[in-house]
């Protein structure tokens, strides 16, 4: 089995990693309904091994990064349910077992394969609100209850053993901040993952330039992107990206579709994007990913609506 390597030892290696692609969108394939504010969490109460399956699935596509099931797995959330503190962690812990007993068997089956790492995501205050506003970031608590909301599940995932931590899908720069100071508590590595108003700026406005020098300052984010976000955002945000970091630059962004937020339903693209074909349909993210590798990604996957095939696209390059 290849030797589990950090992130960042990884990047100064030169490798350029091939993130996963939707889990939601795969479990919804595999008739899991989802309709539920703990989202994609809600598999790990009910059918676990799914979520293992699609993980294993990536890994056999060519993913070399793994994001586990705990982006909306939070114990303010489960309690919702009826399910306690403990029993809540717990859950949380699982999502990095099956990640990780996902790997185990692709490496049995490639020997010699390449590294394979299992980021463990904490989502945004903003998915456990299950009300879209991830996307707006319109949502204020002190630092001190944004680090009291979000250590419980961190603490979780660093004792399952996750390589690292995916901090995605952020909306705020306040809560980056409190974030930032969990992975220095914690003494983890992690990347940092932004969701965008424009091209310019995240989605409760904060330039990228700022939210770039904010995590450059820390030396545990290994790297700083965006991530489900529309495919026409994706260049103008790595080019802000790149004028003012000195981390590595990820992005995972969504398949071309657009997406509601107040509804909760994707749709076709409104046209063309400025990445794509401009015939009305989204180009995939093979082809899109030259570009966004000249312009600085060394992390690159898919988000929502992405499958394994988009992946093994992306690793055949």
């Amino acid at each position: 089995m290849p030797r589990n390597t950090a992130l960042s030892t990884l990047l100064a290696s030169g490798r350029d990693l091939v993130i996963d692609g939707a889990l939601a969108t795969e479990l919804e394939a595999h008739g899991c309904d989802l309709e539920d504010p703990l989202w994609s969490a809600k598999v790990l109460l009910e059918q676990p091994q799914l979520i293992k399956q699609v993980h294993r699935d990536y890994f056999d596509a060519g993913a070399s990064v793994a994001i586990t099931a705990s982006y909306q797995a939070t114990p303010q959330g489960f309690a919702r349910r009826g399910i306690g503190e403990e029993e809540a962690l717990e859950l949380v812990a699982l999502s990095v077992r099956l990640a990780d007993e996902a790997r185990r068997e692709h490496a049995a089956a490639n020997p010699e394969g390449k590294p394979l790492l299992i980021a463990g995501s904490v989502g945004p205050y903003g998915a456990y609100l299950a009300d879209g506003s991830e996307y707006r970031g319109d949502y204020t608590l002190s630092r001190t209850e944004f680090m009291d909301f979000h250590r419980p599940r961190i603490a979780a995932l660093v004792g399952a053993g996750a390589d690292f931590l995916a901090c995605e899908t952020l909306p705020s720069f306040a809560e980056a901040e409190a974030l930032l100071a969990l992975v220095a508590e914690f003494d983890v590595e992690s990347w940092f993952s932004f969701t965008l108003r424009d091209g310019g700026h995240i989605s409760d406005g904060t330039p990228l330039a700022g939210v770039a020098a904010l995590c450059g300052a820390e030396p545990r984010v290994a790297a700083v992107g965006v991530n489900c976000v529309p495919l026409e955002l994706v260049a103008p945000a790595l080019a802000a990206l790149g004028a003012a970091a000195s981390t590595p630059l990820l992005v995972y962004p969504n398949s071309g579709e657009h997406y509601d937020a107040v509804t909760k339903t994707w749709g076709p693209s409104g046209g063309g994007n400025a990445d794509g074909p401009g015939n009305g349909q989204p180009a995939g993210l093979a082809g899109l990913a030259g570009t966004w590798r000249e312009l600085g990604a060394r992390l690159v996957g898919g988000c929502c609506r992405t499958t394994p095939h988009d992946i093994a696209a992306l690793a055949a390059l």
